[in-house]
């Protein structure tokens, strides 16, 4: 959530920012802004009225030792009371009306975030090993899973719908296997391994952007107000909402698995082949807690880190920093990690590492201190796949695929396995 002051200093450059977006917001903004300049009013007649209030209660005492009738001012004091109650309903109002415009407007983009209407113009950073060139022609993973059965999305769709998938045998064992990969290799370099619930309530779902702007986009429960986690940066990152932590001890590092359900409303008719878009999946999740001058060297790291398990399985990818037009709801600069898909004949996301400056952190009321007698100030938070599983399986499967059709597993997940290929079972 953008804090109000800074709207209320930087009205253009924050208007610009939106439309840098290719969203048009003014109306909205001045909206937001009007609401605060009569909330302001209110509270300054409010305090004027209270100000008068212990003027006169610093005089009852006297009247009453001197005999004097006090009636009328008692009659006073109870008409400024009830005006003071009167205006902190209306105070109240406003905030709210307020607070409900303000969680639909999205984080202003960092200034090194490239200005452009969509993907189309998303940077390349860098490209990171070369893609395969085959000697014969290479299956899509999907046809690859089957022929090994070790994927069956047909008795997933039996038993639950589109957009699933049982993994059997070898298949299962390798989405395991990159699941403790990640996590070992990620605790290794500092973070601190979270096993996060896997439900969330409202609070939390709006407190890191996901509502109530994406709600179609969430599996809710009807009873009680839950949601069913999209990505464990929800509950992870909720951890420190409304708790005000020691700003010696950042950053926090933190890594997660976690399965993740999405609805996908928006998403209608793509990938429906295949593990690329599901509506469950599993992910290991990076969440950072930073000092805001140091949120962007943050970032740099963040992204060094989802990069280093892609590294480790030879897996063919490239950074490319997203443009203002493709940037995330909650998100100052995000950078996108994309692995090379033989079936694609492209790159495709595989990790978002973004960093949200303090727009979550102000939603939660995260904060931090340096001493207990400093000022608090609001965290910045960050967060990165690192990285998404069943992709990783998918481009396994199809960057490591042999003409007969089986799967040499990565040098780097054979303890894990087992098994250093995987054959038709």
């Amino acid at each position: 959530m953008l804090d109000i002051k800074e709207i209320r200093k930087n009205t253009d450059k924050i208007k610009l920012a939106m439309k840098n977006r290719n969203m048009n917001l003014d109306e909205k903004i001045d909206e937001v802004l009007k609401i605060d300049e009569q909330r302001r009013d209110l509270m300054n007649k409010s305090e004027t009225i209270k100000a008068k209030q212990n003027s006169l209660n610093k005089d009852i005492p006297n009247l009453k030792k001197s005999g004097k009738d006090i009636t009328e001012l008692m009659s006073e004091m109870k008409k400024l009371s009830k005006q003071v109650s009167e205006y902190n309903t209306q105070i109240s109002d406003l905030e709210k009306k307020q607070m409900e415009i303000l969680l639909f407007i999205p984080n202003i983009p960092h200034e090194s975030v490239p200005i452009g209407k969509d993907d189309t113009e998303n940077q390349e950073i860098r490209k990171v090993g070369e893609p395969r060139k085959f000697s014969f022609e290479p299956k899509a993973h999907w046809d690859i899973g089957k022929n090994l059965d070790i994927l069956d999305s047909e008795r997933a769709a039996k038993v639950t719908g589109a957009r699933f998938h049982f993994y059997k045998g070898l298949g299962a064992r390798l989405e395991r296997s990159i699941i403790n990969f990640y996590l070992d290799t990620h605790t290794k370099n500092g973070y601190k391994e979270i096993l996060p619930p896997f439900m969330v309530n409202r609070d939390s779902m709006t407190g890191t952007g996901q509502l109530p702007k994406f709600e179609e986009d969430a599996f809710k429960l009807s009873e009680p107000d839950y949601f069913m986690i999209p990505t464990a940066e929800v509950p992870v990152t909720n951890m420190h909402k409304r708790e005000i932590v020691d700003g010696k001890s950042l950053p926090f590092k933190y890594c997660a698995y976690s399965a993740c359900f999405r609805a996908e409303a928006g998403s209608a008719g793509r990938d429906t082949r295949g593990l690329i878009r599901q509506h469950q999946f599993n992910k290991v999740e990076l969440v950072k807690f930073s000092r805001p001058e140091d949120s962007y060297n943050e970032l740099e790291s963040l992204t060094n880190d989802a990069e280093r398990v892609l590294k480790l399985l030879g897996l063919p990818y490239r950074v490319v920093c997203l443009s203002t037009g493709d940037l995330g709801f909650s998100s100052a600069k995000t950078y996108d990690i994309e692995v090379w898909m033989p079936s694609y004949n492209r790159y495709l996301e595989i990790s978002s590492c973004s960093n949200m400056t303090d727009y979550q952190a102000r939603r939660m009321a995260a904060r931090y201190k340096d001493s207990p007698d400093s000022k608090a100030e609001f965290l910045h938070t960050l967060n990165g796949s690192g990285v998404a599983v069943g992709r990783t399986v998918a481009a396994i499967l199809e960057n490591f695929q042999n003409e007969d059709g089986s799967v040499t597993i990565p040098e780097v997940l054979v303890d894990y396995m087992h098994v250093n290929t995987i054959n038709k079972q």
